[in-house]
């Protein structure tokens, strides 16, 4: 009978969470003004750059108050030129001794008021005019556009979701540590991003804590950076994540060398007596697979022999010529 002796490897100890990627910079699309969307020149899953238009929403109304406000300045304009026109007049008039101080400063005052009067249009017409841009929706960052729930002709607001722009790039893994592992939390704690199946994607390692404990969870938020491509994740997947808190070494056997009767796992030991060799049964407390062998954190010791080969043939005690 083949065996192995076992030895110690360094085991990590991890425990497997639900975490969510989020990207660093995702944007929910929202207009600042009510109104008809009268284009939307974007579709979803398009490749979008800063600044481009994603859809407009009707500016006629704001045009016209914009026109109105305008028209409104022009003659505050010439309210202002014309008593500019009066104050030098009267000016002239008082200091050749033909009219009174007073009616001097009346032109003066006149002129002052309809100076303020015209700033205070100027800055309406402005504060108008710059209103207009809010009807053209923009992205705010090169990204992909998401769902587009709106249509042309719809009536939106500023509590409207139009659409998402997501940058999937700087993405984060977002994990809720339950409160019980708080003194194992720490900056630098490895985070291994695996499938379903326990397949590594990514290694990564926390580079923030919540100070704070998530009330409905009853978790703290951890983060990870995930540097994978857009084929590995998106924006608000759920990813497996294995929080790895310390590797110790643990006696590890190999995966082949383990029987189960009744769920309960055993191994055979080849163990000296005063008949020779026999095989022992010997009950095994088994925890996460390291390659092709688990570790062992209960039931065998570094230096025990066990029997890796025809262990289907074995029974406790029957004597068994070993061969390393």
């Amino acid at each position: 009978m083949k065996t192995s002796s076992i030895q110690l490897q360094q085991v990590p100890q991890v425990g497997e969470f639900v975490a969510t990627v989020k990207s660093r910079r995702s944007a929910s699309i929202q207009p600042q003004v009510d109104g008809s969307l009268t284009r939307i020149l974007v579709k979803s899953g398009d490749s979008v750059r800063a600044g481009q238009v994603l859809m407009t929403i009707d500016p006629l109304k704001q045009q016209a108050t914009v026109d109105q406000q305008r028209s409104t300045e022009a003659q505050k304009k010439a309210t202002l030129d014309y008593n500019e026109r009066e104050l030098e007049r009267q000016k002239a008039l008082f200091e050749s001794g033909v009219t009174s101080k007073r009616d001097y400063e009346i032109a003066l005052q006149n002129y002052q008021n309809s100076k303020a009067d015209w700033e205070a249009s100027t800055a309406a017409r402005v504060t108008q005019q710059r209103q207009l841009a809010y009807y053209n929706l923009t992205a705010p960052f090169a990204g992909i556009v998401g769902d587009i729930p709106v249509h042309i002709g719809d009536y939106v607001s500023p509590q409207t979701l139009l659409t998402t722009v997501d940058e999937n790039a700087e993405l984060e893994a977002y994990i809720y540590i339950p409160t019980d592992r708080t003194a194992d939390i720490r900056m630098g704690l490895p985070v291994q991003i695996v499938t379903s199946k326990g397949e590594l994607i990514e290694a990564t390692k926390v580079d923030f804590i919540s100070p704070q404990v998530d009330n409905a969870l009853q978790g703290i938020l951890v983060k990870a950076p995930l540097h994978g491509s857009l084929e590995k994740f998106r924006n608000a997947q759920l990813i497996k994540a294995r929080v790895v808190w310390n590797t110790s070494p643990t006696p590890t056997v190999p995966v082949l060398a383990v029987t189960r009767i009744g769920g309960q796992p055993f191994v055979y030991v080849a163990a000296q007596t005063d008949k020779g060799t026999v095989a022992k049964q010997r009950s095994v407390v088994l925890g996460d697979t390291v390659g092709n062998d688990y570790a062992v954190t209960s039931g065998l010791q570094p230096g025990d022999k066990v029997i890796v080969s025809g262990i289907q043939f074995l029974a406790d005690g029957v004597p068994v010529q070993p061969i390393s």
